[in-house]
């Protein structure tokens, strides 16, 4: 038995020292390959030294620039109006069809009207009786028979006569239905012979010659909008198809909820392929203008500002806080922070851990290259055989 645990022991002894010398080999402990190593080969720093970052720079350089708000819309009618019916009355006449054009003033459907047509004969006939009394008043004045009082008794009377008969036109106009403008009849969705309330909608008329555009943009763009500034509106139903316009209005009130303005553009619309109601997309551009601008991959956000990575004459690169501007096609305005032809880091930024040296490759606001992702390794040095 004594044997047996002395030879299981020399065999646990033979196993364990080769692994004792690979677990030293692999932490670098205890071999003079080992030190050599964690000093570092020929012009190497501790541990092999850090590298310098190649990065794209250009510099900060003026460019136009152009505001732009995008915002959604509605289209509006030029002129839009609900013909109703001022009285309860049977219709007698429709005169027109399905979506006819019509002239301002052309008659659109008639109302039943004969008691009114009576009442106004009656009251003509009133005053012409008392038009003729007034004559005859006036004559015996005139040869000292009648009275001042009694021509201006007479007189009271044919004005009575004369504001009834005026009345009389006037239910008979309440029954007579005209365009108040010239343009297109809605649907027709009502019948000669059909008893109407005092308020029923008879047609809808519209005049979209041209399109008012009504959309909503934040209080924040409010100084950028003004009267006259032209805009373009794309519509789904024309893909591909810019519908140009002026800005005619902007609504002095501001929504407290949602904290927008109320803008209008009128678009012309001489085809009248644009409809009332319509949704539409609103891009507005302001003028152009020339503004200092970098690289949109530059501008590094951080909370609510905002800093790029400027270059020093020589080549080491320093975080600069900057107040950015409006961005549009890769470009960011800088409205504080640097100045014209100051050099910032374009592309890759994210080598770069802090102030320190770089290798900069320049490049120009028109140029598009690409950083390289690290930089180039040196040319390993040729190596002798030894023997």
């Amino acid at each position: 038995m004594t044997r047996t645990a002395t030879t299981i022991l020399l065999l646990m002894a033979t196993i364990a020292l080769p692994a004792c010398s690979l677990v030293d080999s692999i932490t670098g402990k205890g071999g003079a390959g080992s030190d050599k190593s964690a000093k570092g080969g020929p012009g190497g720093g501790p541990g092999g030294g850090a590298r310098t970052p190649a990065v794209i720079v250009e510099r900060v350089a003026r460019t136009e620039i152009v505001d732009s708000i995008e915002a959604v819309g509605t289209a509006r009618a030029n002129e839009q109006a609900d013909l109703n019916s001022t009285v309860t009355e049977r219709i007698e006449r429709i005169n027109f069809t399905d979506g006819q054009y019509v002239p301002r003033g052309a008659v659109i459907a008639t109302l039943v009207r004969s008691e009114q047509g009576a009442n106004l004969n009656e009251s003509q006939a009133r005053l012409r009786e008392a038009q003729l009394q007034l004559a005859r008043l006036k004559q015996l004045q005139a040869q000292g028979f009648a009275t001042k009082a009694r021509i201006d008794e007479q007189q009271a009377n044919v004005d009575i006569a004369r504001a009834q008969s005026q009345q009389a036109n006037s239910q008979i106009a309440d029954r007579v239905i005209r365009a108040p403008f010239s343009g297109y009849l809605s649907l027709r969705r009502i019948s000669a012979g059909t008893v109407v309330n005092a308020g029923t909608t008879i047609a809808t008329i519209v005049d979209h010659s041209s399109i008012k555009l009504d959309f909503t943009v934040p209080e924040t763009f409010l100084p950028a909008l003004k009267p006259g500034l032209e805009i373009s509106a794309t519509a789904a139903a024309f893909p591909g198809e810019q519908f140009r316009g002026r800005i005619s209005s902007i609504d002095p009130l501001i929504d407290p909820v949602s904290r927008a303005a109320t803008a209008r553009a009128i678009l012309p619309n001489p085809d009248l392929r644009l409809r009332p109601g319509m949704l539409m997309t609103v891009d507005i551009r302001s003028p152009a203008r020339e503004a200092l601008t970098v690289p949109e991959l530059a501008v590094i956000g951080e909370g609510q500002g905002a800093y790029v990575w400027k270059v020093s004459p020589d080549d080491k690169a320093n975080r600069v806080e900057i107040q950015a501007g409006s961005r549009r096609d890769g470009r960011v305005e800088i409205v504080s922070g640097l100045a014209e032809g100051d050099r910032v880091v374009a592309e890759g930024t994210v080598k770069l851990r802090g102030p320190g040296p770089i290798k900069p490759v320049e490049r120009t606001a028109t140029q598009e290259q690409t950083a390289p992702d690290v930089a180039p390794e040196p040319a390993a040095a040729p190596t002798r055989d030894a023997s």
